[in-house]
Protein backbone atom coordinates (compact mmCIF):
# COMPACT_ATOMS: atom_id res chain seq x y z
CA UNK A 1 0.00 0.00 0.00
CA UNK A 2 1.49 2.98 -1.03
CA UNK A 3 1.77 5.80 1.58
CA UNK A 4 3.62 8.61 0.12
CA UNK A 5 1.69 11.73 -0.04
CA UNK A 6 0.85 12.56 -3.58
CA UNK A 7 1.12 16.30 -4.43
CA UNK A 8 -1.24 18.00 -6.45
CA UNK A 9 -0.40 18.05 -10.22
CA UNK A 10 0.07 21.20 -11.67
CA UNK A 11 -1.49 22.19 -14.80
CA UNK A 12 0.76 22.59 -17.42
CA UNK A 13 1.25 25.98 -18.78
CA UNK A 14 3.11 26.76 -22.05
CA UNK A 15 6.06 28.92 -22.47
CA UNK A 16 5.75 32.72 -22.98
CA UNK A 17 7.30 33.83 -25.81
CA UNK A 18 9.60 36.74 -25.53
CA UNK A 19 8.00 40.33 -25.56
CA UNK A 20 10.06 40.83 -28.71
CA UNK A 21 8.74 37.65 -30.43
CA UNK A 22 5.52 38.35 -30.14
CA UNK A 23 5.94 41.84 -31.43
CA UNK A 24 6.94 40.49 -34.72
CA UNK A 25 5.00 37.80 -34.89
CA UNK A 26 1.64 39.57 -34.54
CA UNK A 27 2.61 42.72 -35.15
CA UNK A 28 -0.68 43.96 -37.57
CA UNK A 29 -2.61 42.99 -34.53
CA UNK A 30 -0.46 45.46 -32.21
CA UNK A 31 -0.66 48.09 -34.61
CA UNK A 32 -4.27 47.70 -34.80
CA UNK A 33 -4.67 48.69 -31.14
CA UNK A 34 -2.02 51.54 -30.99
CA UNK A 35 -4.96 53.56 -31.79
CA UNK A 36 -7.37 52.34 -29.19
CA UNK A 37 -4.03 53.11 -26.56
CA UNK A 38 -4.06 56.83 -28.00
CA UNK A 39 -7.78 57.11 -26.96
CA UNK A 40 -7.64 55.93 -23.64
CA UNK A 41 -4.79 58.08 -23.14
CA UNK A 42 -5.91 61.44 -24.37
CA UNK A 43 -9.46 60.86 -23.30
CA UNK A 44 -9.10 59.01 -20.69
CA UNK A 45 -5.63 59.15 -18.38
CA UNK A 46 -4.50 63.05 -19.58
CA UNK A 47 -7.88 64.16 -17.98
CA UNK A 48 -7.34 62.61 -14.94
CA UNK A 49 -4.78 65.51 -13.93
CA UNK A 50 -7.21 68.15 -13.62
CA UNK A 51 -8.40 65.91 -10.37
CA UNK A 52 -5.28 67.81 -8.91
CA UNK A 53 -8.12 71.03 -8.59
CA UNK A 54 -9.97 68.92 -5.67
CA UNK A 55 -7.17 69.75 -3.58
CA UNK A 56 -6.23 73.31 -4.72
CA UNK A 57 -8.12 77.36 -4.61
CA UNK A 58 -8.24 77.02 -8.30
CA UNK A 59 -7.95 80.53 -9.93
CA UNK A 60 -7.98 81.35 -14.01
CA UNK A 61 -5.16 83.81 -13.84
CA UNK A 62 -2.87 81.70 -11.66
CA UNK A 63 -4.08 78.02 -13.36
CA UNK A 64 -4.14 74.43 -12.27
CA UNK A 65 -0.01 74.52 -11.26
CA UNK A 66 -0.47 78.37 -10.08
CA UNK A 67 -3.01 78.09 -7.70
CA UNK A 68 -2.58 77.39 -4.01
CA UNK A 69 -3.32 74.24 -2.17
CA UNK A 70 -6.12 73.97 0.19
CA UNK A 71 -5.37 69.84 0.96
CA UNK A 72 -8.46 68.52 1.97
CA UNK A 73 -10.88 71.28 2.81
CA UNK A 74 -13.30 70.67 0.20
CA UNK A 75 -14.25 67.27 1.47
CA UNK A 76 -14.50 68.29 4.79
CA UNK A 77 -17.10 71.26 3.08
CA UNK A 78 -18.95 68.51 1.69
CA UNK A 79 -18.74 65.99 4.14
CA UNK A 80 -19.97 68.65 6.89
CA UNK A 81 -22.57 70.50 5.03
CA UNK A 82 -26.56 69.96 5.44
CA UNK A 83 -26.88 68.23 1.87
CA UNK A 84 -24.72 66.06 1.76
CA UNK A 85 -26.78 62.86 3.33
CA UNK A 86 -30.05 63.77 1.30
CA UNK A 87 -27.28 63.93 -1.87
CA UNK A 88 -25.92 60.64 -1.02
CA UNK A 89 -28.79 59.09 -0.24
CA UNK A 90 -30.96 60.10 -3.78
CA UNK A 91 -27.53 58.58 -5.83
CA UNK A 92 -27.54 55.64 -4.02
CA UNK A 93 -31.54 55.24 -4.30
CA UNK A 94 -30.85 55.99 -8.33
CA UNK A 95 -27.94 53.31 -8.37
CA UNK A 96 -29.68 50.65 -6.73
CA UNK A 97 -32.66 51.23 -9.39
CA UNK A 98 -30.10 51.22 -12.65
CA UNK A 99 -27.58 49.09 -11.54
CA UNK A 100 -29.09 46.18 -9.55
CA UNK A 101 -33.28 46.21 -9.98
CA UNK A 102 -32.78 46.65 -14.02
CA UNK A 103 -30.15 43.98 -14.40
CA UNK A 104 -32.19 41.40 -14.31
CA UNK A 105 -35.08 42.28 -17.20
CA UNK A 106 -32.21 42.32 -19.96
CA UNK A 107 -31.40 38.67 -18.94
CA UNK A 108 -35.00 37.91 -19.36
CA UNK A 109 -35.52 39.77 -22.48
CA UNK A 110 -32.50 37.84 -23.99
CA UNK A 111 -34.01 34.63 -22.48
CA UNK A 112 -37.50 35.38 -24.39
CA UNK A 113 -36.34 36.69 -27.49
CA UNK A 114 -33.76 32.89 -27.70
CA UNK A 115 -37.05 31.08 -27.67
CA UNK A 116 -38.13 32.97 -30.33
CA UNK A 117 -38.32 30.88 -34.13
CA UNK A 118 -39.55 32.68 -36.06
CA UNK A 119 -36.35 34.48 -37.68
CA UNK A 120 -37.71 37.39 -39.15
CA UNK A 121 -40.24 38.41 -36.16
CA UNK A 122 -36.58 37.93 -34.07
CA UNK A 123 -35.12 40.50 -35.61
CA UNK A 124 -37.83 42.65 -35.67
CA UNK A 125 -38.87 42.60 -31.93
CA UNK A 126 -34.89 42.80 -31.43
CA UNK A 127 -34.49 45.71 -33.56
CA UNK A 128 -37.81 47.56 -31.35
CA UNK A 129 -36.53 46.92 -28.42
CA UNK A 130 -32.73 48.12 -28.88
CA UNK A 131 -33.79 51.19 -30.79
CA UNK A 132 -34.65 53.37 -27.89
CA UNK A 133 -31.23 53.38 -26.60
CA UNK A 134 -30.07 55.51 -30.04
CA UNK A 135 -32.83 58.28 -29.17
CA UNK A 136 -31.01 60.95 -26.66
CA UNK A 137 -32.47 61.99 -23.35
CA UNK A 138 -33.73 65.17 -24.11
CA UNK A 139 -36.48 63.49 -26.85
CA UNK A 140 -37.44 60.70 -24.16
CA UNK A 141 -38.23 63.31 -21.55
CA UNK A 142 -40.48 65.33 -24.33
CA UNK A 143 -41.79 62.18 -24.80
CA UNK A 144 -43.25 61.83 -21.11
CA UNK A 145 -43.74 64.76 -20.67
CA UNK A 146 -46.61 64.61 -23.14
CA UNK A 147 -47.72 60.91 -22.00
CA UNK A 148 -47.97 62.40 -18.12
CA UNK A 149 -48.97 65.92 -18.65
CA UNK A 150 -52.02 67.09 -16.73
CA UNK A 151 -55.70 66.81 -18.45
CA UNK A 152 -54.22 66.21 -21.98
CA UNK A 153 -51.34 63.86 -21.33
CA UNK A 154 -52.73 60.09 -22.28
CA UNK A 155 -52.62 58.53 -18.97
CA UNK A 156 -54.68 61.35 -17.49
CA UNK A 157 -57.02 60.75 -20.35
CA UNK A 158 -57.09 57.21 -19.40
CA UNK A 159 -57.69 57.85 -15.81
CA UNK A 160 -60.19 60.26 -16.13
CA UNK A 161 -61.92 58.00 -18.70
CA UNK A 162 -62.22 55.56 -16.18
CA UNK A 163 -64.00 57.93 -13.51
CA UNK A 164 -60.46 59.20 -11.77
CA UNK A 165 -58.93 62.17 -11.67
CA UNK A 166 -57.57 63.09 -14.90
CA UNK A 167 -55.58 66.38 -13.38
CA UNK A 168 -52.62 64.72 -11.95
CA UNK A 169 -49.14 66.59 -12.19
CA UNK A 170 -46.61 63.36 -12.20
CA UNK A 171 -43.89 65.34 -13.43
CA UNK A 172 -44.42 67.53 -10.54
CA UNK A 173 -44.53 64.53 -7.24
CA UNK A 174 -41.89 63.56 -5.61
CA UNK A 175 -43.75 60.33 -4.97
CA UNK A 176 -43.43 59.09 -8.56
CA UNK A 177 -40.28 59.95 -10.05
CA UNK A 178 -37.92 57.06 -8.50
CA UNK A 179 -40.77 55.50 -11.05
CA UNK A 180 -40.56 57.12 -13.61
CA UNK A 181 -36.98 57.16 -13.88
CA UNK A 182 -37.16 53.02 -13.44
CA UNK A 183 -39.84 53.14 -16.38
CA UNK A 184 -37.44 55.50 -18.80
CA UNK A 185 -34.24 54.04 -18.67
CA UNK A 186 -35.25 50.55 -18.59
CA UNK A 187 -37.31 51.14 -22.01
CA UNK A 188 -34.16 52.61 -22.98
CA UNK A 189 -31.29 50.27 -22.54
CA UNK A 190 -33.19 47.14 -21.50
CA UNK A 191 -32.46 45.96 -25.75
CA UNK A 192 -29.24 47.16 -26.03
CA UNK A 193 -28.22 45.15 -22.48
CA UNK A 194 -29.94 42.48 -24.00
CA UNK A 195 -27.92 42.32 -27.12
CA UNK A 196 -24.41 40.48 -24.63
CA UNK A 197 -26.19 38.04 -23.16
CA UNK A 198 -27.81 36.91 -26.65
CA UNK A 199 -24.69 36.62 -28.05
CA UNK A 200 -23.40 34.49 -24.84
CA UNK A 201 -26.61 32.23 -25.38
CA UNK A 202 -25.41 31.41 -28.96
CA UNK A 203 -22.22 30.15 -28.21
CA UNK A 204 -23.63 27.88 -25.91
CA UNK A 205 -23.17 24.07 -27.59
CA UNK A 206 -26.59 23.06 -28.74
CA UNK A 207 -25.98 19.03 -27.83
CA UNK A 208 -26.28 20.13 -24.30
CA UNK A 209 -30.31 20.99 -24.80
CA UNK A 210 -30.42 17.75 -27.26
CA UNK A 211 -29.39 15.79 -24.30
CA UNK A 212 -31.68 17.63 -21.68
CA UNK A 213 -34.60 17.01 -24.23
CA UNK A 214 -33.89 13.37 -24.29
CA UNK A 215 -34.02 13.32 -20.42
CA UNK A 216 -37.64 15.19 -20.47
CA UNK A 217 -36.62 18.99 -19.61
CA UNK A 218 -39.11 21.29 -20.67
CA UNK A 219 -37.94 24.84 -21.86
CA UNK A 220 -37.96 26.42 -18.51
CA UNK A 221 -35.55 23.93 -16.88
CA UNK A 222 -33.61 24.12 -20.14
CA UNK A 223 -33.40 27.79 -19.60
CA UNK A 224 -32.43 26.97 -15.49
CA UNK A 225 -29.96 24.13 -15.82
CA UNK A 226 -28.12 24.89 -19.12
CA UNK A 227 -28.97 28.61 -20.62
CA UNK A 228 -28.04 30.39 -17.46
CA UNK A 229 -25.08 28.32 -15.96
CA UNK A 230 -23.53 28.92 -19.59
CA UNK A 231 -23.56 32.38 -19.77
CA UNK A 232 -22.63 33.06 -15.96
CA UNK A 233 -19.72 34.45 -16.89
CA UNK A 234 -21.09 37.25 -19.27
CA UNK A 235 -23.45 38.23 -16.31
CA UNK A 236 -20.73 38.39 -13.59
CA UNK A 237 -18.46 40.45 -15.62
CA UNK A 238 -21.68 42.90 -16.68
CA UNK A 239 -22.56 43.31 -13.14
CA UNK A 240 -18.70 43.91 -12.13
CA UNK A 241 -18.61 46.38 -14.46
CA UNK A 242 -21.82 47.85 -13.65
CA UNK A 243 -21.87 48.20 -10.33
CA UNK A 244 -18.97 50.69 -10.25
CA UNK A 245 -21.50 53.42 -11.66
CA UNK A 246 -23.76 52.95 -8.55
CA UNK A 247 -22.61 57.12 -7.48
CA UNK A 248 -22.90 57.62 -10.53
CA UNK A 249 -26.51 58.71 -11.32
CA UNK A 250 -26.66 60.21 -15.24
CA UNK A 251 -26.96 63.98 -15.30
CA UNK A 252 -28.80 64.35 -18.55
CA UNK A 253 -31.88 61.87 -16.99
CA UNK A 254 -32.10 63.23 -13.54
CA UNK A 255 -31.77 66.81 -14.92
CA UNK A 256 -34.73 66.87 -17.17
CA UNK A 257 -36.65 65.35 -15.09
CA UNK A 258 -36.40 67.77 -11.98
CA UNK A 259 -38.59 69.61 -11.46
CA UNK A 260 -39.79 72.11 -8.07
CA UNK A 261 -42.06 69.76 -6.84
CA UNK A 262 -39.65 66.59 -7.34
CA UNK A 263 -36.17 68.50 -5.79
CA UNK A 264 -36.12 66.89 -2.40
CA UNK A 265 -35.48 63.14 -4.45
CA UNK A 266 -34.07 64.27 -7.64
CA UNK A 267 -30.96 66.39 -6.51
CA UNK A 268 -27.90 63.74 -6.78
CA UNK A 269 -23.90 63.99 -6.71
CA UNK A 270 -24.15 64.46 -10.62
CA UNK A 271 -26.77 66.80 -10.75
CA UNK A 272 -24.69 68.71 -7.68
CA UNK A 273 -21.54 69.04 -9.04
CA UNK A 274 -22.91 70.86 -12.43
CA UNK A 275 -24.52 73.39 -10.04
CA UNK A 276 -21.23 73.82 -8.23
CA UNK A 277 -18.83 73.20 -11.22
CA UNK A 278 -20.48 75.07 -14.59
CA UNK A 279 -23.62 76.89 -12.78
CA UNK A 280 -21.19 78.23 -9.39
CA UNK A 281 -17.81 78.36 -10.83
CA UNK A 282 -16.62 76.05 -7.96
CA UNK A 283 -14.37 73.99 -9.97
CA UNK A 284 -12.42 72.73 -7.11
CA UNK A 285 -15.19 71.95 -4.62
CA UNK A 286 -17.14 69.81 -8.18
CA UNK A 287 -14.04 68.24 -8.49
CA UNK A 288 -13.69 66.98 -5.14
CA UNK A 289 -17.28 65.92 -4.88
CA UNK A 290 -16.18 63.58 -8.76
CA UNK A 291 -13.13 62.41 -7.24
CA UNK A 292 -15.37 61.04 -4.31
CA UNK A 293 -17.68 59.11 -6.54
CA UNK A 294 -14.94 57.60 -8.83
CA UNK A 295 -12.81 56.48 -5.73
CA UNK A 296 -16.29 54.76 -4.49
CA UNK A 297 -16.98 53.05 -7.41
CA UNK A 298 -13.03 51.94 -7.77
CA UNK A 299 -13.50 50.56 -4.77
CA UNK A 300 -16.89 48.73 -5.76
CA UNK A 301 -15.87 47.32 -8.89
CA UNK A 302 -12.40 45.67 -6.57
CA UNK A 303 -14.43 44.35 -3.53
CA UNK A 304 -17.32 43.31 -6.39
CA UNK A 305 -14.69 41.50 -8.15
CA UNK A 306 -12.90 39.73 -5.46
CA UNK A 307 -16.66 38.47 -4.25
CA UNK A 308 -17.51 37.13 -7.54
CA UNK A 309 -14.06 35.47 -8.00
CA UNK A 310 -14.37 33.49 -4.39
CA UNK A 311 -18.01 32.88 -5.20
CA UNK A 312 -18.58 32.49 -8.89
CA UNK A 313 -14.48 31.68 -10.20
CA UNK A 314 -15.91 34.69 -12.82
CA UNK A 315 -13.45 38.12 -12.69
CA UNK A 316 -12.32 40.77 -14.34
CA UNK A 317 -8.71 40.13 -13.62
Amino acid sequence: MQTASVGKQKKYKPPKQPLGKRLLRYWPLYVMLIPCIIYYILICYVPMAGSVLAFKDYSFKKGIWGSPWVGFDYFKTFFNSYDAPRLIKNTLTIGVIKCILEFPFAIILALLLNEIRNMKFKKVAQTITYLPHFLSSVIIVTMIQRILAPNTGILNQAISALGGDGSTFFMMEADYFYQILFSMDLWRNIGWDSIMYLAAISSVDMALYEAAEMDGCGKLKKMWHITLPSIRGTIGLLFIMGIGGILSSGVDQVWLLRTPGNMVVADTLDVYVVRMGIQGGQFGYATAIGLVQGLVGLVLVVVCNKICEKMTEVSLW
